[in-house]
């Protein structure tokens, strides 16, 4: 089964956006958690994300996409980094989401990422036809 855990935190918390960088220990406790995923076999990928100042927001209002730049200052929290993992169980993954080294103000969440074979019957054939090959050549590309 796989995870995403995706932390949320205030703007004023995140890399980039904060008056002073965070402590030393924050970085220590995130790379410890990293290397104990990856020692236990578990995650797929994980990165934090530049500030919202560097993003856009593209969205959609019936006519057509309209892009706005960052920083997002409506958003009381933003997408901060994300980690995803291939775990055996939804217990597993809430094993390793209580061990996320987040501070207060910070939240995680954590959504099962559906597996292909859960979308049949659902969506359309040759749209499923389509993103397996899709995700094969990603594989292939990956293994060269």
């Amino acid at each position: 089964m796989r995870y995403m855990l995706i932390m949320e935190a205030p703007e004023s918390m995140r890399i980039g956006e904060a008056d002073a960088p965070p402590a030393d220990e924050v970085f220590e406790a995130m790379g410890r958690f990293n290397h104990d995923l990856v020692e236990a076999g578990v995650l797929l990928a994980a990165e934090g994300l530049a500030p919202s100042s560097e993003g856009f927001l593209v969205t959609h209002d019936g006519e057509g996409p309209s892009v706005t730049d960052g920083p997002f200052t409506e958003a009381k929290e933003v997408v901060a980094g994300f980690w995803m993992l291939e775990v055996a169980s939804r217990e597993e993954a809430v094993q390793w989401a209580r061990r996320c080294p987040i501070g207060p103000g910070v939240t995680l969440q954590v959504r099962r990422i559906p597996e292909m074979a859960e979308l049949e019957g659902v969506a359309p054939a040759e749209v499923l036809d389509a993103e397996t090959t899709l995700r094969q050549r990603i594989a292939e590309r990956q293994q060269a």
